[in-house]
Protein backbone atom coordinates (compact mmCIF):
# COMPACT_ATOMS: atom_id res chain seq x y z
CA UNK A 1 0.00 0.00 0.00
CA UNK A 2 1.58 2.79 -0.75
CA UNK A 3 0.57 6.51 0.65
CA UNK A 4 1.29 9.73 -0.54
CA UNK A 5 0.18 13.36 0.74
CA UNK A 6 -2.28 15.19 -1.54
CA UNK A 7 -3.65 18.44 0.60
CA UNK A 8 -4.86 19.24 3.64
CA UNK A 9 -8.20 20.91 4.94
CA UNK A 10 -9.33 23.48 6.96
CA UNK A 11 -10.14 22.24 10.60
CA UNK A 12 -13.69 22.62 10.50
CA UNK A 13 -13.93 20.78 7.63
CA UNK A 14 -11.50 18.17 9.48
CA UNK A 15 -14.40 18.41 11.98
CA UNK A 16 -17.16 17.70 9.32
CA UNK A 17 -16.05 14.58 7.30
CA UNK A 18 -14.99 13.25 11.56
CA UNK A 19 -18.35 13.50 12.62
CA UNK A 20 -19.45 11.57 9.29
CA UNK A 21 -16.82 9.25 9.74
CA UNK A 22 -17.86 8.55 13.83
CA UNK A 23 -21.11 8.44 12.93
CA UNK A 24 -20.86 5.51 9.66
CA UNK A 25 -18.77 3.95 12.12
CA UNK A 26 -21.61 3.57 15.05
CA UNK A 27 -24.08 3.03 12.79
CA UNK A 28 -22.02 0.17 11.04
CA UNK A 29 -21.42 -1.35 14.53
CA UNK A 30 -24.74 -0.89 15.50
CA UNK A 31 -26.22 -2.59 12.40
CA UNK A 32 -24.07 -5.52 13.27
CA UNK A 33 -26.47 -6.00 16.46
CA UNK A 34 -29.71 -5.55 15.69
CA UNK A 35 -32.54 -7.81 13.62
CA UNK A 36 -34.19 -6.78 11.51
CA UNK A 37 -37.55 -8.17 14.03
CA UNK A 38 -37.54 -4.64 15.43
CA UNK A 39 -39.06 -3.65 11.90
CA UNK A 40 -39.58 0.26 13.00
CA UNK A 41 -35.88 0.28 14.18
CA UNK A 42 -34.32 -1.38 11.44
CA UNK A 43 -35.54 0.65 8.86
CA UNK A 44 -34.70 3.73 10.14
CA UNK A 45 -30.79 2.58 10.60
CA UNK A 46 -30.81 1.40 7.39
CA UNK A 47 -32.36 4.93 5.84
CA UNK A 48 -29.35 6.86 8.38
CA UNK A 49 -26.48 4.50 7.12
CA UNK A 50 -27.85 5.70 3.22
CA UNK A 51 -27.99 9.64 4.31
CA UNK A 52 -24.87 9.27 6.43
CA UNK A 53 -22.92 7.66 3.30
CA UNK A 54 -24.18 10.18 1.46
CA UNK A 55 -23.05 13.34 3.27
CA UNK A 56 -19.86 11.12 3.56
CA UNK A 57 -18.99 10.30 -0.23
CA UNK A 58 -20.03 14.34 -0.84
CA UNK A 59 -17.84 15.75 1.17
CA UNK A 60 -14.93 13.99 -0.25
CA UNK A 61 -16.56 14.90 -3.58
CA UNK A 62 -16.90 18.59 -2.92
CA UNK A 63 -13.23 18.44 -1.32
CA UNK A 64 -11.58 17.07 -4.16
CA UNK A 65 -12.95 20.01 -6.03
CA UNK A 66 -12.22 22.45 -4.27
CA UNK A 67 -8.60 21.55 -3.67
CA UNK A 68 -7.80 19.53 -7.07
CA UNK A 69 -6.56 16.65 -5.24
CA UNK A 70 -4.51 14.03 -7.31
CA UNK A 71 -5.76 11.10 -8.07
CA UNK A 72 -5.50 7.30 -9.74
CA UNK A 73 -7.64 4.69 -10.74
CA UNK A 74 -8.20 2.38 -7.80
CA UNK A 75 -6.96 4.70 -5.18
CA UNK A 76 -8.98 6.71 -2.91
CA UNK A 77 -8.41 9.10 -0.70
CA UNK A 78 -7.92 9.67 3.56
CA UNK A 79 -7.70 11.90 6.14
CA UNK A 80 -5.25 12.05 9.30
CA UNK A 81 -7.87 13.36 12.04
CA UNK A 82 -4.85 14.79 13.77
CA UNK A 83 -3.23 16.92 10.68
CA UNK A 84 -5.78 17.54 8.37
CA UNK A 85 -3.64 15.80 5.85
CA UNK A 86 -4.70 14.23 2.97
CA UNK A 87 -3.62 11.08 1.58
CA UNK A 88 -3.45 9.36 -1.62
CA UNK A 89 -3.70 5.36 -0.81
CA UNK A 90 -3.31 2.87 -3.84
CA UNK A 91 -3.82 -0.36 -2.68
Amino acid sequence: MNKKKVGQVTVEEKNEIQTLFERRNGLNELAKILTAENAELYEKLIKDMGETGTKFQNWWDRMSQKYQWESIEGGNWEINFDTCDIYLVNN
